[in-house]
């Protein structure tokens, strides 16, 4: 009735779930934990006390199996009582799913029989069988049955075997020569896991979880020489195509993926032919790389994406980076959340569908996503990112997880919209849920259409003087220019120039991210042709230009001081946050607490260094506590301790507890850094600063920035010369 009507017809109910009840349950979700066991014992000791608390945090019936690697891969079978046990297989060759489940012994086998074989040959009539079972009782495990037996477990009854395990962990026994690096078969580990996932949960949910500490040297890939004459590889390496391995390496990984599936995506792709795994085996990789050395992680990057996974750069086991980081990955629902209560927030197996009406169409997708190749109406031939589709695969996912979505407007602007008309768009999206129950969730979008008059959008003429050439008052504002989301537009320009550095080259990449704001301020900034000084920008533009120079600026275009791992690691993020987390990669927000009062929002300028204040900087992946010189000589001189000096305590504890907050709920966990003006951790905060003061600056106040960067008031001296340009 009017009354009382179905959720979907209520307007504020823009989202529904629904649970599936024709897809029968999946079982509960397995964890692999894999192990790089060549990293020194103190970061094993310490990896192996994260992975108990992690047992312990699981619910009853998850799967855990557990796999260590080193010269060698050891398959542990914590089904076998009495004393551990493990199936040792050579580090340097890749294994496909039926070989692995030869040499775990898992090959068909009558139940109640010991290890595998083939089954035995039928008993005479009137006769038992061999294993005292009577012939119409006989049952056949299949391989899957047998691992999920003797190799992955439910936590409730192997955990006692899992932790005795880990306290019992060794480093890789081979000897290594002085003049060569460890043998590591980090890809052959991974061949061998995803085999046996394969082989026990086709269509369940599950977790492998790389914990990598050093580079893989050996066996499929590989992405360095065991010789330490040679170097590993480096960005110049790889844009010149001088790096053997990288490649390869690459290719292999994405091969993991495609394994068993048929890809359903562009031929001859291999990271399409990669992404197509996840929907159908719902199997997630995560990488976790604590090294001080770089791990492959550029590599491994396709997988991780094509699965939906995590990644967690850090620099030892031990750091709360790492330690904090794998505890978010099992977080759970609040206990008051109606179903979900208390229900692990991970799912598997996603699949996103877009659907919009006939005025516009799907470009593309950028995000932790891989086409699934659907071709629909509402497809448009213009690509952006993962494009020629409207369905993709997400593989895992959390409440976290953000795609950006990209449309064409397909409506020619010669023939008006009917007044009125009103735009859709539908996202569905598919998922198993961590109680192994599948659900289908429905966004859906509406909104209006606006027809520009005629002649809008062309130049106008200059203004009369006393206009001061600003002719944003003499017309109505465009409802297009009133509904601009600057924020939003700076994380989508951001994602479409990370994807293009895939493919291009980052100078390149520069250009066309200057080309896209020169284009978008002509069009939309108030100005007299050919007069930078009536250059303005409504309020809904104002900040883009300063988004724009700080993105020029971060880690994700600027390739110097940072290893290709990185590089790799800094991109996936900000491919997968939401556009808050988002918009702190790209400008870093800035506190500056003082005596003066509260805490205040400071410029991320080097103005803002004064020598009596202390400056909290959140860049997502760091949070920085800076002291300027006064406030840390008296710290040093332990003013803080004495009762008359509270308020100088007060104002040190402040940022401090500011920062934990900040810290307590972002996945991964940034790296905490407590620093003073002019020593060596200051240069964390000073490089992300815009430098309106360097070494060739003359007075001023503020921090000298030693850089030969442009600082954000030359940048927009040269963006109104040429936005004006008629």
């Amino acid at each position: 009735s009017e009354n009382n009507l179905p959720a979907e017809l209520i307007p504020q109910f823009g989202t529904c779930e629904y649970e599936l009840p024709n897809v029968p349950p999946a079982l509960p979700p397995a964890f692999v934990f894999c192990i790089d066991t060549c990293a020194p014992v103190e970061e094993l000791t310490e990896l192996a006390d994260s992975i108990q608390q992690i047992l312990n945090l699981l619910p009853e019936d998850s799967l855990v199996g557990l796999i260590t690697f080193g010269t060698n891969v050891q398959v542990h079978e914590i089904g076998f009582g009495g004393i551990p046990k493990a199936y040792v297989i050579r580090g340097n060759k890749e294994y496909g799913t039926a070989k692995v489940s030869q040499l775990l012994g898992c090959a068909p086998a009558a139940a109640g029989g010991k290890g595998g074989g083939a089954p035995p040959p039928p008993a005479p009539p009137g006769q038992q069988q061999p294993n005292g079972m009577p012939p119409q009782q006989q049952t056949y495990e299949s391989p899957g049955q047998q691992v999920l037996r003797r190799f992955i477990l439910p936590v409730s009854e192997c955990s006692m075997t899992v932790e005795s395990i880990l306290e019992d962990l060794r480093k890789d026994p081979w000897p290594v020569p002085s003049d060569k690096r460890v043998a590591r078969c980090t890809g052959c580990a991974m061949s061998v896991a995803t085999s046996l996932l394969d082989l026990a949960l086709p269509r369940s949910g599950a977790r492998l979880m790389m914990f990598v500490g050093g580079p893989c040297t050996s066996g499929p890939g590989s992405i360095v020489s065991r010789l330490k004459t040679e170097d590993m590889r480096s960005h110049a390496d790889i844009s010149r195509n001088a790096e053997p391995l990288h490649k390869p390496a690459c290719e292999f990984y994405a091969s993991l993926a495609k394994r068993n599936h048929p890809p359903a995506g562009k031929k001859g792709s291999t990271t399409q032919a990669a992404a197509n795994a996840s929907a159908t085996s719902s199997h997630v990789v995560d990488v976790f790389a604590c090294s001080l050395d770089q791990v492959g992680m550029l590599e491994m990057a396709e997988l991780v994406e094509a699965t939906g996974g995590q990644m967690v750069l850090g620099d030892s086991f031990g750091q709360s980076v790492f330690k904090e980081s794998l505890r978010r990955v099992f977080r759970t629902f609040e206990p008051d959340v109606p179903e979900d209560g208390g229900k692990m927030q991970m799912a598997f197996g996603a699949t996103l569908e877009v659907l919009t009406s006939r005025e516009f169409k799907v470009s593309g997708a950028i995000g932790p996503v891989t086409s699934l190749g659907k071709k629909s109406p509402n497809v448009s031939d213009l690509e952006v990112g993962k494009g020629g589709t409207n369905a993709w695969s997400l593989g895992g996912v959390d409440p976290g997880t953000t795609v950006a979505i990209y449309f064409d407007i397909t409506n020619p602007g010669t023939s008006p919209l009917p007044e009125g008309k009103r735009r859709f768009i539908q996202f569905l999206t598919k998922y198993q849920h961590a109680n192994g129950r599948t659900r289908l969730r429905a966004t859906t979008l509406c909104g209006p259409w606006y027809n520009p008059p005629p002649g809008e959008g062309e130049k106008r003429p200059p203004q009369q003087p006393g206009m001061n050439g600003y002719n944003g008052g003499m017309e109505q504002p465009s409802p297009v220019k009133m509904s601009f989301d600057q924020e939003a537009a700076a994380v989508l320009l951001a994602r479409v120039a990370v994807n293009r550095t895939g493919s291009e080259d980052v100078a390149d990449v520069l250009r066309w991210v200057d080309r896209s704001l020169i284009r978008l301020c002509s069009k939309f900034a108030d100005y007299v042709p050919d007069d930078p000084n009536s250059f303005r920008l409504a309020p809904e533009f104002s900040l883009f230009p300063q988004f724009v120079f700080h993105l020029r600026r971060s880690q994700f275009l600027q390739l110097f001081n940072s290893s290709p791992d990185e590089a790799a690691y800094y991109r996936y993020i900000l491919n997968r946050e939401n556009a808050t987390n988002s918009l702190v990669m790209i400008q870093p927000t800035l506190l500056s607490y003082s005596f003066n009062g509260p805490p205040q929002p400071a410029l991320l300028d080097s103005q803002s260094v004064r020598p009596d204040t202390i400056l909290l900087l959140d860049t997502f992946f760091h949070v920085v506590v800076f002291h300027g010189e006064t406030c840390a000589a008296w710290r040093e001189q332990r003013y803080h301790e004495q009762e008359e000096h509270a308020a100088f305590r007060d104002l040190l504890e402040a940022p401090q507890a500011d920062a934990q907050t900040i810290m307590d709920n972002r996945f991964p966990v940034p790296r905490y850094i407590v620093c003073d003006q002019h020593k060596s951790e200051a240069r964390f905060l000073m490089a992300k600063l815009n430098p309106s003061q360097t070494h060739n600056s003359e007075g001023g106040g503020g921090a000298q920035v030693f850089t030969d960067d442009v600082s954000l008031r030359v940048f927009m001296e040269h963006l109104m010369k040429l936005a004006v340009q008629s």
